[in-house]
């Protein structure tokens, strides 16, 4: 416990906090910016006796109990949150499980990109999210269950070993795997990371590569589907992480002036219609 970064912390946080933030009249005679330590106190079910020598470097260590009515009256983000517990010496409680919910402004972001096909993953490689140019590219996602749209047990228990006829379906299952792998050292108590790891394990391939216990993987940057209706597509992968929610946005963009270009640019005029099928 870090107890004069502790205080400092708090006063910091409590001196950003508006009274109206937090439903009190701001009043007039207010010789300091934000809360009051009473006020800090009352929000968060303690004394104030307690809070003032917690900002004073003189109270003993908080339980946790404690600093959640600090982080609910103080209004603090999750980072804030994870800083506080440390300095407390108190390990953050950590969710069972990655967020699924995509942010408005990712999604505003994936309508944006009409020249690139772009889809949005979770901490369990579940298709969360996606743009017109990635159903016309892999598939109409919307018409898959959840556990069609995770890419892990379509590639180890869908009977197709090329995930949407991507050219490299191997190397795809052994990064996948190594990403899995680290995922499941932070997420140790969530159900549906034990019954993914459990349905998969009825693959022997994923069983193998499971029991390498390797987690380091390479980089994909470039990838190529064999499209039905254009032929080979060769796209360049990016992956833009998302680190307060555990997401990942892949963007997959042709070179220019290069044949893959003119397929997505056919691919987001025709979207999911099948050319090959008389109207």
């Amino acid at each position: 416990m870090d107890k004069a970064e502790l205080g400092a912390f708090l006063r910091s946080r409590r001196e950003r906090v508006a009274p109206a933030d937090v439903g009190l009249p701001a009043g007039r005679r207010r010789r300091t910016p934000g809360l009051r330590r009473e006020e800090v106190a009352q929000l968060a079910y303690i004394s104030t006796e307690y809070y003032t020598r917690l900002e004073q470097a003189r109270a003993p260590h908080p339980s946790a109990e404690v600093l959640a009515g600090l982080c609910r009256a103080l209004r603090l983000n999750d980072a804030e949150r994870n800083h506080l517990h440390h300095l407390a010496g108190v390990p953050p409680v950590r969710p069972a499980g990655p967020p699924r919910a995509v942010r408005q402004s990712i999604l505003d972001l994936l309508d944006r990109l009409p020249n690139a096909a772009a889809v949005v993953l979770s901490a369990y490689c579940e298709v969360i999210a996606w743009n017109h140019l990635a159903t016309a590219l892999m598939e109409d996602f919307s018409v898959r269950s959840r556990a069609e749209r995770n890419l892990l047990r379509r590639a180890f228990l869908g009977g197709d070993k090329h995930v949407y006829s991507v050219v490299d379906g191997a190397r795809f299952a052994r990064s996948s795997v190594n990403h899995l792998r680290a995922v499941a050292a932070r997420y140790p108590d969530d159900p549906e990371l034990r019954e993914l790891i459990a349905d998969l394990s009825e693959s022997a391939e994923f069983t193998a590569l499971w029991e390498a216990h390797e987690i380091a993987g390479e980089p994909t940057l470039c990838k190529s589907f064999q499209h039905p209706l254009v032929g080979l597509v060769t796209v360049n992968c990016d992956a833009l992480a998302i680190p307060d929610c555990d997401q990942q946005v892949i963007i997959y963009t042709a070179t220019p002036g290069s044949p893959s270009e003119e397929a997505l640019r056919l691919l987001s005029v025709v979207g999911t219609q099948r050319l090959d099928v008389p109207g």
